[in-house]
Formats: structure tokens, C-alpha cells, sequence
């Protein structure tokens, strides 16, 4: 559990707020996770809704908040905490109608959540290529410089490495995008992964049985984030493909997943182009 202590905090006045407020981002996967949860749950949250197009998250008054400069953060009466699946555990806990995270199935819970939370820079890397479209880093050299002024703590200590990662990933953006090699290795990882799920999904409802789980939330997000940059899951994860469905005629899944309509233009746009090129997502890795 990631909870920032007082002297974390820079933007101080959030120490202030009451109740539960969340920060995100629309098209943040680890935020449309959160919000699907709390949907789930009827959980009363007020939201702070940061704009990741304009790096928002890098601004001073954030990384007051998080230094790491990611969404989502959730203040629940003053206090700070950071993460996404820490988030959940602390909420499946607080309020545990219904459950998500039962007890008898914590410990493969937490595997699998770590699986999926190994994934979310391959999840990035094809978002950048394939959904938003863009192949240069929208963070310049000024942000990550100040993200990288060793000046925010976590529970009082420098937080080095999870920076380190996330400024190697958008300067590598800037200076190359996102090369074929580099987005076939993550299609490769997602492909292993829904074979597992596939697998999974023969025998049950939901990925861990007859009843829904966190992991078919998170599961979900990354599911539907692919489909729309163009990953063939119909044709080569059917169940996979049929249990997304039936979770996307619930709008409380549907609603927080589905990209804005100037995203989606831009997905049309870039998808038109792309198949006329051969370099849709199916074509580069394979299918």
C-alpha cells in the first residue's frame, strides 16, 4: 500500500479535502480501471479530471501531489495514496459490497494483478502506435527535467526507479516512436497473455470462476484498449473476445473505456491510412 506521508505532500491544500476525490485521466487505463471499480462498487467519489494531451500530470501542482507523475491518485479525506491496484485493495477492504478481491483468492489475485501491471508500458507502447497515434513523446525536454529534479519523495525517500522508467520511455518515444520491432515484442507479451485468459474463460464465466473479479475489470480495460487499436481479438481469442463483449453491454464497464469522439476520429483517420500501407497491428505482428 502506497500512502504518502504529510511531508510528500507539496500542493498542500489537498490535505484539506473531504470526502473521496479522485485524479485521472480519460484515456489512462489504470484510471478507467478505478473508475470501472468504483462504478461497480456505487461508490459517491468527486473527480479531478487531469488532460494527459497537455501532460498535466508533469505540472508542479501535480507532482505535489504524486511525484510520480501518474494518475490515478486518490485523496480520501486528506489523505494521499497512489496506484492503481493499491487503490483497489484499500477500497475492496473499506467498502466490501460487492467483492472484488475475495479473501480465499487474494494471493493469485495479486499475482495476476502484477502480471497485468507488468504489461502497462507494452499497453503504452501500442496506445502511442496504434490508438492516439502518435510516434513523438508530447513531454518535452523541460517536463522531464523537472520530473526529474529529484525533488518529490515517497514515505520520505527518493523515487528514482519509477521515474527512471517513465522518462526512458518518452525520450526513446522522441527520438525513434515506436519502431515495428518494439511493438511486435508488446503484441507478443498481450498475445501470450489472452492465450492464458482464453484458456481460462473455457470453463468459467470470469477469469477466476463464476463470479466477477478485479482481474475482469483490469482485464477488460487492456481487452478493449487493443481492440480499438486494431488488435484482432475475435479471430484469435474467441472467448476472450465474447467475454469482452458481454462485459461492454454494461455501461458501467463501456462508458469509462470508450475513447472521445476527437480520439476516436483520429483512430478512424490513422486506421484508414494504415491499411492501405500494410502496417495495421494484425499486419506488423502477424496475424
Amino acid at each position: 500500500m502506497v500512502q504518502l506521508i504529510n511531508s510528500d505532500i507539496r500542493s498542500r491544500e489537498v490535505l484539506d479535502w473531504r470526502g473521496l476525490h479522485i485524479l485521472h485521466g480519460r484515456m489512462s487505463s489504470c484510471s478507467q480501471k478505478l473508475r470501472i471499480f468504483l462504478n461497480l462498487k456505487g461508490i459517491e467519489w468527486q473527480g479531478h479530471e487531469m488532460d494527459l494531451a497537455k501532460s498535466q500530470p508533469y505540472s508542479d501542482w501535480f507532482l505535489g501531489i504524486n511525484p510520480r507523475g501518474l494518475v490515478p491518485v486518490l485523496v480520501w479525506d486528506g489523505a494521499v495514496h497512489i496506484e492503481s491496484n493499491d487503490i483497489l485493495a484499500l477500497l475492496d477492504r473499506e467498502f466490501p459490497e460487492p467483492c472484488l478481491i475475495p479473501p480465499e483468492q487474494a494471493v493469485e489475485i495479486a499475482t495476476l494483478l502484477q502480471q497485468e501491471d507488468d504489461l502497462h508500458l507494452d499497453l503504452r507502447t501500442l496506445s502511442f502506435r496504434f490508438v492516439v497515434g502518435r510516434t513523438a513523446s508530447n513531454k518535452t525536454p523541460e517536463m522531464l527535467a523537472r520530473y526529474d529534479d529529484g525533488s518529490g519523495t515517497v514515505n520520505g525517500q527518493p523515487d528514482h526507479d519509477k521515474r527512471a522508467a517513465e522518462i526512458d520511455f518518452y525520450q526513446r518515444l522522441a527520438s525513434q516512436g515506436i519502431p515495428d520491432d518494439t511493438a511486435r515484442a508488446s503484441v507478443a507479451k498481450f498475445r501470450a497473455a489472452f492465450t492464458d485468459l482464453e484458456q481460462r474463460l473455457s470453463s468459467a464465466p470470469y477469469i477466476l470462476g463464476p463470479n466477477i473479479s478485479v482481474l475482469d475489470i483490469a482485464w477488460f480495460v487492456y481487452a478493449s484498449r487493443l481492440q480499438f487499436g486494431g488488435y484482432p481479438i475475435a479471430q484469435a481469442h474467441p472467448k476472450v473476445h465474447a467475454w469482452r463483449h458481454k462485459l461492454a453491454e454494461d455501461a458501467r464497464f463501456s462508458r469509462e473505456v470508450q475513447p472521445p469522439p476527437p480520439v476516436l476520429e483520429t483512430i478512424a483517420r490513422n486506421h484508414r491510412e494504415w491499411a492501405k500501407t500494410g502496417s495495421m497491428m494484425a499486419d506488423i505482428a502477424g496475424f
